[in-house]
């Protein structure tokens, strides 16, 4: 990971518990908060704004509890938070993403799926201006790609971990164009690789 000290919005964060708690149950949100060491935000989520609060390393925390805490399941939980985290985002924080009164169906397909993904990672710039994030569009794939990542802060896997991010992509991409797509995580920080790649299968 890079040495620089990232934050998230606390938006960011109080739309991923609230995902937590309608995916997991507030017994389940609980008990991650606990197993993460994330006590305060019990009964306490951050408020709903865009102050550069939560570091990568407490982000990164929650995730790795809730794949702790499901075991095999926790991938597929991880990713149905990520569908969630994201709809929420659009019904409470459309001006932080970037799509308040965007005329989607004007664009093409293609076009569409990078407006979307663009607007993933300017949505965490507004808060880490620092995070360096590109979209890759190739032959029959657009791909997401981070360099610091606020799901692999601290952690170190042999397998990819972004499980929440697969899941929001998935839903962003269901939402800008009305079709479910592939998503993979083919590149991960937390195995070593330069930065995370997330790549979304077109069918044309």
């Amino acid at each position: 990971m890079s040495e620089k000290e990232l934050f998230i919005a606390n938006a960011i964060m109080q739309q991923a518990l609230m995902a937590i708690e309608e995916v997991m149950g507030e017994p389940g949100l609980k008990a991650v908060l606990r197993a993460s060491g994330l006590e305060k935000y019990i009964d306490n989520p951050p408020p709903d704004d865009l102050e550069p609060a939560i570091s990568f390393e407490d982000y990164a925390k929650l995730n790795q509890a809730i794949e702790d805490f499901y075991g095999r399941g926790g991938r597929g939980m991880l990713k149905r938070i990520g569908r969630a985290s994201f709809q929420y985002g659009v019904r409470e924080q459309a001006t932080l993403m970037g799509i308040a009164g965007v005329a989607l169906k004007l664009m093409p397909k293609r076009q569409r799926i990078k407006f979307v993904l663009n607007s993933l990672g300017n949505a965490l710039k507004k808060a880490s201006p620092d995070t360096e994030f590109w979209v890759d569009d190739r032959d029959n794939q657009i791909a997401y790609c981070i360099r610091d990542c606020s799901m692999c802060a601290g952690r170190t896997s042999e397998k990819p971990v972004g499980h929440l991010l697969i899941g929001s992509i998935t839903e962003a991409v269901q939402w800008a164009t009305g079709e479910e797509m592939q998503v993979r995580e083919t590149m991960c920080m937390c195995k070593g690789d330069p930065y995370g790649r997330f790549e979304v299968e077109i069918a044309e």
